[in-house]
């Protein structure tokens, strides 16, 4: 059974892809917005269902999801995290619950690394006044790209992609995250460090931490200062885990610069100072998955089928002791 909303569905299962889910499943599909049991054709195919493969727009599968679907034996996700779709029951159940996460951390991985190197040479700022003041900036003071460290706060799927991707630099790579170790910090070519620490250190400090209650508005004023000057702020994560009023006084002092790809709120209204000032480069949240990128998802998705009918164990499980630090 398909969960997820039409515009997704028509992304995600591009047709090579719904050839090879054709291929291993009967599929019954479920409307955008609809929940599993207000419509009377999806609430008498549940009990036949095996497999939901759910994605954008997916109905939570809560308990009485769960009890009038008892052959279910899995339920694949064909977008980021399932913390909001899937109730913890599916686990006391024995149900098998897969993410295609990794698939869009991985864009958000690159979009990072391209912020980090174009920080390195300052290029979002000298870019701003280039076309403010029709002048050549001088270069003086820029890090570039050699023995420059680089902070990662977090060590989520994406911080780690990014670390991976930087082993290609001339760069020193810290990182901070209160369940990693230091010898799997070293493992990512990293050194674990505490946040004070990271904000100290960094020349390029990207966030990666995930939106839980304990991280909402985690870098605060404080930790803001602690950033040196001519220092660069990257956010791909969430908005709220950044103190909004605190960053828009950092960053008008032109002390820091700052790459937001999320902001809080999310959109921005038209008259915040972050779309202004010269030193705050703002993207409407597109460093995840978009345009063809997220047929990477529905490939995921339906490769966890192909597992699944084969008797292979899935490759991108998630546990339930994982999803109380998802976001």
């Amino acid at each position: 059974m398909l969960a997820m909303n039409d515009a997704s569905r028509e992304r995600v299962l591009v047709p090579r892809v719904r050839q090879r889910l054709d291929a291993i499943a009967t599929v019954l599909l479920v409307g955008p917005g609809t929940s599993f049991l207000a419509d009377p054709a999806v609430r008498a195919a549940l009990p036949d269902v095996d497999v939901l493969l759910t994605g954008w727009g997916c109905p939570r599968i809560g308990p009485e999801v769960l009890e009038a679907a008892p052959k279910l034996q899995a339920i694949l996700h064909a977008a980021g995290s399932v913390k909001a779709i899937v109730d913890p029951a599916a686990f006391d159940r024995g149900i098998q619950v897969s993410s295609a996460a990794t698939a869009n951390a991985q864009p958000v991985a690159e979009f990072t690394v391209a912020a980090i190197v174009l920080a390195g040479k300052r290029a979002f700022r000298l870019a701003a006044q280039y076309r403010l003041e029709r002048r050549k900036a001088d270069p003086h003071g820029m890090p570039g790209s050699y023995g420059t460290t680089v902070g990662l706060l977090g060590a989520s799927r994406i911080a780690k992609m990014v670390a991976e991707r930087l082993r290609g630099f001339d760069l020193e790579v810290l990182i901070s995250d209160p369940y990693l170790t230091t010898d799997q910090a070293a493992a990512l070519g990293a050194e674990l460090v505490d946040n004070d620490t990271l904000f100290r250190r960094s020349d390029i400090l990207s966030v990666h931490a995930p939106l839980l209650p304990e991280t909402v508005g985690l870098v605060d004023a404080r930790l803001l200062g602690l950033l040196k000057d001519g220092s660069s702020l990257i956010n791909t994560a969430r908005g709220k885990i950044i103190d909004s009023d605190a960053l828009i006084r950092e960053c008008a002092t032109g002390r820091i610069d700052a790459i937001l790809d999320v902001t809080d709120p999310e959109p921005l209204p038209p008259d915040s100072p972050l779309l202004d000032l010269p030193n705050v480069f703002v993207t409407p949240h597109v460093a995840g998955a978009v345009g063809n990128e997220i047929a990477r998802l529905g490939e995921l998705a339906v490769s966890e089928l192909e597992r699944l009918a084969a008797g292979q164990p899935l490759e991108h499980a998630i546990s339930p002791a994982e999803i109380g630090r998802l976001a």
